[in-house]
């Protein structure tokens, strides 16, 4: 997909001197870091010792969830008489995490347990209920779903009419009506009383099991589970998940880390191997860009079942196996999705008029709908419009839509309802299954609400610095400070710095897209590369150019030597930069005048 040729607008940060030197002198960081802080807006002394020194006991306590009471009755009740117990689980890696987190605990403390995965080709008009005949076939009367179900109102009345209960953990919007079931675990209820709506569904499961864990022990019938192991899976979850690293998701994705460098699931180990990734340092960029494709691309274009088998299995030779399979499904997903990205992009370039609109709906039968969602998150942040997207496969759409900050999506789901089969998802990412003839009716009023409701400024992309530095500050002391922030992650972004310099030397293309930038400020010299950036080549021919750029920092290691470098976001050419090389070069162009 070509990058967006619309420049986004640079948002300059907060300015408070006598709060940044508060901050400064209580903590005793760099001041650009301070600044940062001051600029993402926290407030009080407390809220910032408790984001930079964040430790496990901070988590919240799993009993303020309403209906865990009646979770926990309704597990110890079934671990007591033997019972069955059916995991179903979403087929992305939040919902594959969660399975694989309650299999795993559940297997630990000798219980029954099963789990199911949806097919990726499901269009999930039956969910759950998809999952019933296996429930019965293996004796299973209690269904724990997670990563999903709280659009399942319909579906669940029909299991328990087979007398099997459903507890139900999700952490996606309830639509207009709540299962009826034994208990529900949701942080976005109306009604919820969990401090954390921005759990994900391996949240929620964790959150379960240690609820589990606490009154298993209080009741001295066992002595002691190490929750802090399935932390692995819960990072894994809520990075692939796009879950706010912000509260508690990054304590627990920052343990989580931890947990995954000690590489104790064999089958993450070879998938490790597979993405030529080791597990120092490992980062959530890490896991989103290498990871979680790989994992999803089993759930999108065939069987979840296996990514799941991945993170449980226990012999080394068939999670090698595995692995390099789940390697052949990512290429196949990658040659799927650039073949129908090729068809979206020229079919935008031709019709540049659905930019006329503030949001872009585009359907096809042409499109696999496992990689849609890939696409129309693309889409969404390139032209910085609410998108959907839907696959059309015999007769049933499947869509994906993801939008701007100022147009949640539930209130024009909710509105189109009667349109739609089902759907699901939260206020910046949904879903949903429509039939092929409500589809053009569906574009229209989405189109519509968001023509009405977005202004021209809405769809501006916007780029929100976090503080000015120059050069001197880029300093190793002053990367271990700013690690005082990480993870960085959705809602808790890698810092936007930004200054001016100037270019020495005419900028390199490398790998094809991406822009070598050679900049010096004061006399010191420091390397940019600008992914993705080559068509940006043609601004920067000269040499000695000024310019004003935006980047963030990073610790580059080649040949086992280190030197800060500098990923460019985006630059600017100075204005006085420009004019003074067009008078140089007006003093040597010939006269056009002769005497």
């Amino acid at each position: 997909m070509v990058p967006s040729k619309i420049p986004p607008t640079w948002v300059l940060p907060k300015k408070n001197p006598d709060w940044l030197n508060k901050i400064i002198k209580e903590f005793n960081i760099h001041p650009v870091t301070a600044q940062i802080l001051v600029s993402r807006g926290f407030s009080t002394l407390e809220e910032i010792h408790n984001f930079l020194y964040a430790t496990l006991p901070q988590l919240h306590d799993p009993s303020l969830f309403k209906d865990m009471d009646k979770a926990v009755d309704r597990v110890i009740k079934a671990l007591k008489n033997k019972e069955g117990i059916l995991i179903y689980g979403d087929n992305d890696v939040d919902g594959m995490t969660a399975t694989a987190l309650l299999v795993e605990f559940f297997r630990s403390i000798d219980a029954k347990v099963f789990f199911y995965i949806p097919e990726s080709s499901s269009h999930k008009r039956s969910i759950i209920s998809d999952a019933l005949q296996y429930a019965l076939n293996n004796s299973c009367s209690l269904i724990i779903s997670v990563d999903c179900g709280i659009t399942a109102a319909k579906e669940i009345e029909h299991v328990f009419e087979h007398n099997i209960d459903v507890i139900i953990t999700d952490h996606h919007e309830p639509t207009s009506k709540i299962p009826n079931c034994i208990a529900t675990l949701n942080p976005k209820l109306v009604n919820s009383t969990y401090p954390n709506r921005d759990i994900t569904g391996v949240g929620v499961a964790f959150k379960l099991a240690h609820a589990l864990t606490n009154h298993l022990i209080e009741t001295a019938e066992i002595d002691y589970i190490d929750l802090k192991s399935y932390l692995d899976l819960v990072a894994l979850g809520t990075i692939s998940d796009m879950g706010a690293l912000i509260g508690e998701n990054r304590i627990l994705v920052k343990y989580g880390l931890r947990e995954l460098q000690y590489k104790k699931r064999i089958g993450l180990a070879k998938l490790f191997e597979v993405c030529e990734l080791t597990s120092e340092n490992l980062t959530p960029m890490d896991i989103a860009s290498k990871i979680a494709p790989r994992l999803n691309s089993i759930g999108r274009i065939a069987d979840a079942k296996k990514g799941v088998e991945l993170l449980l299995i226990r012999d080394a030779k068939q999670a090698e196996d595995l692995a390099k399979e789940l390697e052949l499904y990512n290429i196949e997903r990658q040659k799927i999705e650039r073949k129908a990205s090729s068809e979206i992009e020229k079919y935008m370039t031709d019709h540049p008029e659905l930019l006329d609109d503030k949001a872009i709906v585009l359907y096809s039968d042409k499109w696999h709908p496992g990689i849609i969602p890939i696409i129309t998150a693309r889409i969404t942040k390139q032209y910085n419009r609410p998108t959907l997207i839907i696959a059309i496969e015999k007769g049933v759409g499947k869509g994906s839509i993801r939008t701007i900050s100022q147009f949640p999506l539930l209130p024009v789901l909710k509105e189109n309802e009667k349109l739609l089969v089902n759907f699901g998802g939260h206020d910046f990412a949904a879903g949903l299954t429509i039939k092929e003839e409500n589809i053009e009716e569906l574009k229209q009023n989405f189109i519509k609400s968001a023509n009405d409701k977005l202004q021209d400024l809405d769809i501006i992309s916007k780029m929100y610095l976090d503080a000015h530095t120059n050069f001197d500050d880029l300093t190793f002391d002053f990367m271990e400070s700013i690690k005082l922030l990480e993870p960085f992650g959705n809602e808790n972004p890698p810092p936007l710095l930004y200054c001016e310099a100037k270019q020495i030397w005419t900028p390199k293309i490398v790998g094809k897209i991406h822009l070598k930038m050679y900049l010096e400020q004061k006399d010191r010299m420091l390397e940019g590369i600008g992914f993705n950036m080559a068509y940006r080549k043609p601004a920067l021919k000269r040499k000695n150019l000024n310019l004003e750029i935006v980047f963030t920092p990073h610790i580059n290691i080649f040949l086992d030597k280190a030197s800060i470098q500098l990923q460019i976001k985006d630059f600017k050419v100075k204005e006085s930069s420009t004019k003074t090389e067009k008078k140089k070069e007006a003093k040597k162009a010939p006269s056009k005048f002769k005497n």
